[in-house]
């Protein structure tokens, strides 16, 4: 069973769209968009483990540049 998860991205002012594009290229990333509210970009992934979600997916999307600060949410069943 895969693990998926929604997270939502507060970015620096101006970012959100360089941080959308940047995010959607991390392997993993099946959505990364733009929006209102209190979070700039919401993106879901999904990894075969928690572990490999962690390792592939989260660590690579906290190196991106702009990010000040995630919440992940994973989806359940």
């Amino acid at each position: 069973m895969s693990v998926q998860a929604y997270i939502l991205i507060q970015t620096e002012v101006g970012k959100a769209g360089s941080v959308a594009k940047s995010v959607s290229a991390i392997p993993g990333v099946t959505l990364a968009e733009g929006v209102t509210g209190p979070y700039d970009v919401i993106m879901r992934a999904e990894a075969e483990s928690m572990e490999e979600f962690g390792r592939l997916i989260l660590s690579k999307v906290q190196a991106v540049a702009g990010i000040t600060r995630t919440l992940t949410c994973p989806v359940t069943y």
